[in-house]
């Protein structure tokens, strides 16, 4: 009786253990969300976030804004793609929407929506609404309203003594003291193969194709397909032949910092393998760099890196080669301790030296393993590249970054992060590809 007693005793705890664990475990977890739900403040975030502007910056990542701007001062009027110098059309030049005058302009935004520019005069006729007329001055900005005063407007019209935004659906109208800016958006990239200034500019692709098969060569020195490409290559507003040689680079960074990484790892790591390293000062030493250049980010060792030797795709490289080093050489070693003896043994009985046991009946085990190792970290690393080219000063991720920060033009991000996806995506298949190849062609050879 005392025996079953005992049993059924240490049964109900065992099961009192397993519930409590069980309720237990999924209370733990609730509470961590809670915490993070009042620590992040998530109820804020709804007060913090704004549609509008998530709306245009969406809108701005697929679309171009063209500038017309009416400048008081000169009494001039100028009108660029993005408001950039690369993008300005020449004088007497307008887009189709546009219409210059004697006096101004015209700008037809569709829908019903007239933007003129007549003198220092300004006015917006908008339908349902009427026209707001406006005129920049020294003292302010001069305003007449069809319908109401100033402070009676509606959210889309920001209204001061020395400013005026319209903001619709058609365009933004923004009028200070000196100047008068109309932006219209559009969709696409706009001069994203050819800018202004290109003879090939506005003509449609089966001009183009007419152009580069029989057409008469709009540059005598050389054939117009030559010319299209020249013209699209050095776009001064895209910069394409910058932009991929900073693709280059991030790749180049990637790949010297990976297999400079395996080159330094590998002989390090028959220093860390037990059945290689007899010596246990030498395998705790050798560990203990493993752990420590693995243990710090790349991205800190960039900091560093970069502090000591200045920026560059090279300091990039460096801090992928450091970490990567401590990380191959764990993985490294411990694939080393797991080789089959006897593979070194046989090639041992045939009188071979140290390194040839080395060669012949270690390395043809472990190259599998590394080559697979290798090039997954390649892959890994071309993304890492992209965030420490933009702390280094090299390849990709430091255009990225200037973008962003200048919060301008979004659409040169949305083609950065394109180009960014699509490395990645090359970089996945080659080296998904040359797995296969290499590491099949190892087994066959076994």
């Amino acid at each position: 009786m005392t025996a079953t007693a005992d049993f059924k005793g240490e049964a109900s705890r065992l099961f009192g253990r397993k519930r409590l664990f069980n309720f237990g475990l999924p209370a733990v977890i609730l509470a961590y969300f809670v915490y993070i739900f009042f620590a992040f403040d998530i109820p804020g975030l709804s007060e913090r976030a704004s549609i509008d502007n998530a709306r245009a910056l969406v809108a701005d990542s697929y679309s171009h804004k063209t500038h017309v701007l009416y400048d008081a001062r000169s009494e001039s009027i100028e009108i660029a793609i993005e408001g950039e110098r690369k993008g300005t059309y020449a004088e007497g030049t307008a887009p189709e929407w546009v219409t210059l005058t004697d006096t101004g302009m015209v700008a037809q935004l569709g829908r019903g929506h007239v933007v003129t520019y007549e003198g220092d005069w300004v006015r917006y006729d908008i339908p349902d609404y009427g026209v707001i007329e406006a005129r920049p001055s020294r003292s302010g900005v001069e305003m007449v309203f069809p319908q109401g005063g100033m402070e009676d407007q509606p959210e889309w019209i920001n209204a001061s003594k020395n400013r005026l935004a319209v903001t619709t659906d058609r365009g933004r109208l923004t009028i200070t003291r000196t100047r008068a800016e109309l932006f219209k958006y559009d969709m696409g990239w706009e001069l994203f193969f050819f800018t202004l200034d290109s003879p090939f500019h506005g003509k449609s692709f089966a001009d183009l194709v007419g152009l580069a098969v029989s057409g008469e060569r709009v540059r005598p020195e050389v054939s117009n397909i030559t010319a299209m490409w020249r013209d699209f290559w050095g776009n001064a507003m895209w910069r394409h032949s910058e932009v991929m040689w900073a693709v280059f680079e991030t790749i180049l960074m990637a790949f010297l910092g990976t297999f400079g990484a395996a080159m330094l790892a590998l002989p390090l790591a028959f220093m860390a393998a037990r059945n290689f390293s007899p010596f246990m000062a030498v395998r705790f030493g050798v560990r203990r760099v493993f752990d420590f250049v693995r243990g710090v980010d790349a991205l800190i060792w960039t900091v560093v890196l970069a502090r000591a030797f200045g920026p560059g795709p090279l300091t990039g490289a460096l801090a992928i080669l450091l970490t990567d080093t401590g990380t191959f050489g764990k993985l490294f070693s411990e694939t080393l301790e797991n080789v089959d003896e006897k593979q070194i043994e046989g090639v041992q009985s045939t009188g071979a030296k140290p390194l040839q046991r080395y060669r012949f009946g270690v390395i043809p085990q472990i190259t599998p393993v590394l080559l697979s190792q290798l090039l997954y970290y390649l892959e890994s690393n071309t993304r890492s590249a992209t965030i420490i080219g933009a702390i280094t000063g090299g390849g990709i991720g430091l255009l990225l970054t200037q973008a962003i920060i200048t919060q301008k033009d979004w659409e040169e991000v949305t083609y950065y992060i394109v180009l960014i996806v699509l490395m990645v995506m090359a970089m996945d298949t080659i080296s998904g590809w040359l797995r296969r190849r290499l590491i099949q062609s190892d087994d066959s050879g076994l």
